[in-house]
């Protein structure tokens, strides 16, 4: 009941207010000097009105008036019976002069109480030379007017233009620029063909307004009245800085003319021969030129690109809820300015919320930006503050935004991991992979490399060419040699010295047995033998040979002891004293014998002891010079060198990214060089916003080492950067092979497996020519096969490595924007292309300050060559 009585109540008071009587007056805005214009008064309401007052002012002629109008209706819904009734008073007024009026307010009575109208204003001009000389309707469509203006039978440049309007000629980039394409005619328009509109290059735009039914109404222009259209309307966002140039829009216009005729000279001719014909008119708006200057350096990193005036609004649709449930961030951004364009503001989210793509809806003052989300672990989070900044053309400057911080508080859920296993419900790891959080360069060489001057590299240079024809000489030298002494002792001397223990054993026995039968002279005469054959057979002496100072010396360079061969050289003298001298006795012939046992023993031992080096050795130990050779080319460091090199990685670790690239390139100015120094300069040019000098430096890194991880790792981010991206035309695949294995290693290292494989190599060979056995020769063929083609690849990769390194046919685009042309005429050539700073091109040739360049999918030009940088 009680909401029936509220229904009929709002009835009856949205009756009341319609029965509410109202007083109107219509009539136009804009009229001429001598044209006459209808003002009407409309009464609506229930009852008719008993009097009605309105008197004209002085600006204006009463020409007729008033004319009395009454209409009334009656009708009837479920019963309720509604009558209506409209009384109208028109008047017909002629302007006195030109200028802005009021017409006074009228009064009319209506059951007693009075009701008064509004105060209209009115606009009079004069019209141009006020060509319409008779009196015209108010409502009359100002094309008749124009047909009297083109009774020629043409349409003036004056009786109809297309003007293109904007809202500034002045803007920032971003800024938003509202434009108005309008058409203005005094003449009758039948249609429109061939309409031709700006393309706007260099803004972004959205068509406001395109009117399929074009109604046209009265508008002063230059004290003249037209009957104006708007065609089209549009929104612009320039997108660079600079003055934009708009092309001149088309249209054109079908305009009904009276045709010329020849007449009789009748008063009738006029009203029977009335003949109109259709014609073309094309009109053209002006160009526009709109001056665009660049929104101020120093933007906050919350900058998304919105110039204009905005505010946010940033909610949480739930601060509570659980683990593995779904919720979102609502960021609006609203205002006036270029909201199509914004970009979505950053939010930072806790490692542990799985994070999806941001959604995004759009209305013509407002932009909204939906975060979903789901927290995958438990506990209290805080999300935001939320910051979001715009530049403000009317302040002249930045903005900054910032929504209040939100907390939320996830709850453990049920876990996705749960399994279930022998009834009994077992809670595992929910486990997944560790997602990257970011991406960046790698950190650079703390430690002091061992730099080399910048000419310095070790592979094919005339130390490494001479240390392998070393190798080869002393090759050569040692096969000659070996078969020299090989052939001379192959059959005598080896056979000797392999029994001469085992000859001297037998003869010391007998000359036991003579001890034992006590037979002095053949005692002394077996024993003499015996010392004697040791020697001759162990030392490879002849018996020319056998004098006692050749025999000491030679027992002393074999590795004898001087008191064991003074003991042996005495015993020889006993002996020949002992075989022309009395007998001595027993205990003498025992004690030579017991001597002769114990030294020929001791020098047994002594010299299996001692080897001589042999060639093996000593091409060991040449080899082991040649791998230090290279440490002393590329010398430690000097001190100077040292203390900057510390200086630029403090300052680096402070992030004083100009005092460490300083600071290195005062190494290089010492004529020093390392992959690890030019991986820092990159490092530092590219903390200094340089992509292109960091690109360059990080190619000279990889010229002198290719093994450089961390360089290539960098490069391969810095290349990330750059805007262009070209397709490579694919390369034979063993060319790519050969390239990454040369990577493995540095281009020194590369040369010094070379020495090493050739040594090897070598030695192999020789065993191949002078082993004693079969199977040491085809070990030693196989064998020196293998190492002569595993050093053949590392000379090879040595070689390209250097030919890379000195090369200069690659370099770096350095300049923002460049112009690839057909020639290096500058003033003949055709623009082919444009590349961007950090674009890696091939030189082929160079004329004058031209550079001829190729890219890697072989396209060619012509570019200034100060704006490449060699690497």
């Amino acid at each position: 009941m009680k909401r029936m009585m509220a229904i009929l109540t709002v009835l009856a008071i949205a009756f009341n207010a319609f029965a509410q009587t109202s007083l109107k007056v219509q009539a136009p805005n804009l009229v001429a000097l001598d044209e006459q214009f209808n003002v009407t008064f409309v009464i609506s309401g229930e009852n008719a009105p008993s009097s009605f007052d309105w008197a004209a002012s002085d600006d204006f002629q009463l020409v007729w008036g008033p004319q009395k109008g009454t209409s009334t209706s009656l009708s009837i819904i479920n019963g309720q019976r509604t009558k209506t009734s409209q009384t109208t008073y028109t008047y017909v007024l002629l302007p006195r002069k030109t200028g802005k009026f009021q017409l006074p307010s009228a009064t009319a009575v209506v059951k007693g109480e009075s009701v008064i109208s509004g105060r209209h204003s009115i606009e009079v001009v004069s019209n141009g030379s006020a060509q319409s000389g008779q009196a015209q309707q108010g409502q009359q469509s100002r094309g008749q007017e124009g047909a009297s203006q083109t009774a020629s039978g043409g349409a003036g440049g004056d009786d109809i233009f297309l003007r293109f309007s904007l809202s500034k000629s002045k803007a920032v980039v971003g800024e938003t620029i509202t434009a108005t394409m309008k058409l203005y005619q005094r003449v009758n328009i039948a249609g429109f063909e061939d309409a031709r509109f700006p393309t706007f290059n260099g803004f972004w735009s959205q068509e406001v307004m395109a009117p399929t039914n074009i109604e046209f109404k009265r508008e002063n222009v230059g004290d003249v009245i037209y009957n104006s259209a708007i065609l089209r309307s549009w929104t612009l966002i320039p997108q660079q800085a600079g003055d934009i140039r708009i092309d001149p829009a088309e249209l054109v216009c079908l305009v009904n003319v009276r045709a010329p005729h020849s007449g009789t000279g009748s008063i009738f001719d006029s009203f029977f021969q009335d003949d109109y014909q259709t014609v073309r008119k094309r009109v053209a708006s002006q160009a526009y030129t709109v001056h665009v200057t660049p929104v101020p350096a120093g933007a906050p990193a919350s900058f998304g690109g919105g110039v204009g005036t905005f505010r946010m609004d940033a909610s949480l649709s739930r601060d509570s809820l659980k683990t593995h449930d779904a919720a979102s961030i609502t960021v609006t951004i609203s205002g006036k300015g270029n909201v199509a364009l914004l970009d979505a503001p950053k939010i930072d989210f806790p490692s542990d919320f799985e994070v999806y793509d941001v959604k995004t809806t759009e209305t013509a003052t407002s932009k909204t930006f939906e975060y979903p989300f789901i927290p995958r672990s438990h506990g209290d989070f805080v999300l935001g503050p939320v910051e979001y900044s715009y530049y403000d053309v009317q302040a002249g400057k930045y903005v900054t935004l910032k929504s209040a911080e939100m907390p939320v508080s996830v709850s453990r859920g049920a876990d996705l991991g749960v399994q279930q296993n022998a009834g009994q419900l077992v809670a595992s790891t929910n486990r997944k992979d560790v997602k990257s959080l970011g991406s960046d360069i790698r950190y650079i060489a703390s430690a002091v490399p061992a730099l080399r001057k910048s000419s310095g590299m070790f592979a094919g240079s005339g130390l490494f060419w001479s240390l392998a024809a070393l190798l080869a000489a002393i090759a050569c030298a040692l096969y000659f040699i070996l078969q020299k002494l090989t052939a001379r002792n192959a059959d005598v001397a080896l056979s000797r010295r392999r029994s001469a223990t085992k000859m001297a054993r037998r003869r010391l026995a007998l000359a036991g047995d003579y001890l034992g039968r006590n037979l002095y002279s053949a005692f002394y005469e077996e024993l003499h033998k015996a010392l004697l054959g040791y020697v001759s057979d162990k030392l490879g002496m002849d018996a020319t040979d056998m004098s006692k100072e050749n025999i000491l010396s030679r027992l002393i360079e074999k590795g004898v002891s001087e008191g064991v061969a003074s003991d042996f050289v005495s015993l020889l003298d006993a002996c020949e004293f002992a075989r022309y001298s009395p007998d001595a006795g027993h205990d003498a012939m025992n004690s030579h014998y017991e001597s002769a046992v114990s030294v020929i023993s001791t020098m047994d031992e002594s010299m299996k002891k001692y080897r001589k080096p042999s060639s093996a050795g000593k091409l060991a130990v040449l080899l082991a010079a040649v791998l230090a050779m290279p440490a002393t080319l590329s010398a430690a460091s000097l001190p100077a060198a040292d203390s900057l090199w510390n200086a630029a990685a403090q300052a680096y670790a402070e992030s004083r990214w100009d005092d460490a690239l300083r600071n290195w390139e005062a190494v290089a100015d010492l004529g020093l060089d390392a992959s690890e120094l030019q991986y820092n300069i990159g490092n530092a040019h590219f903390r200094n916003g340089e992509l292109a000098e960091s690109i360059i430096a990080y190619e000279r890194a990889l010229k002198l080492d290719p093994s450089n991880k961390d360089a290539r790792f960098n490069l391969e981010f810095a290349n990330s950067q750059i805007q262009d991206r070209i397709e490579a035309v694919p390369e034979f695949f063993l060319k790519t092979w050969f390239r990454e294995a040369r990577r493995i290693l540095s281009t020194d290292m590369w040369a010094l497996v070379f020495l090493l494989l050739f040594a090897a190599a070598l030695g192999m060979a020789l065993l191949f020519l002078l082993g004693s056995s079969v199977a040491a020769r085809k070990a030693g063929f196989f064998a020196s096969l293998a190492l002569f083609a595993c050093c053949t690849c590392a000379l090879l990769f040595s070689l390209a490595g250097r030919k890379d390194a000195i090369s200069a046919d690659e370099a770096i685009v350095v300049r923002a924007v460049s112009s690839v042309k057909s020639s290096p005429a500058r003033e003949s050539a055709v623009d082919l292309f444009v590349l961007h700073e950090g674009t890696k091109v091939r030189i082929l040739d160079s004329v004058s300050d031209w550079s001829n360049i190729e890219l890697s999918d072989g396209r060619q030009g012509w570019m200034r060559s100060s704006e490449l940088g060699v690497i």
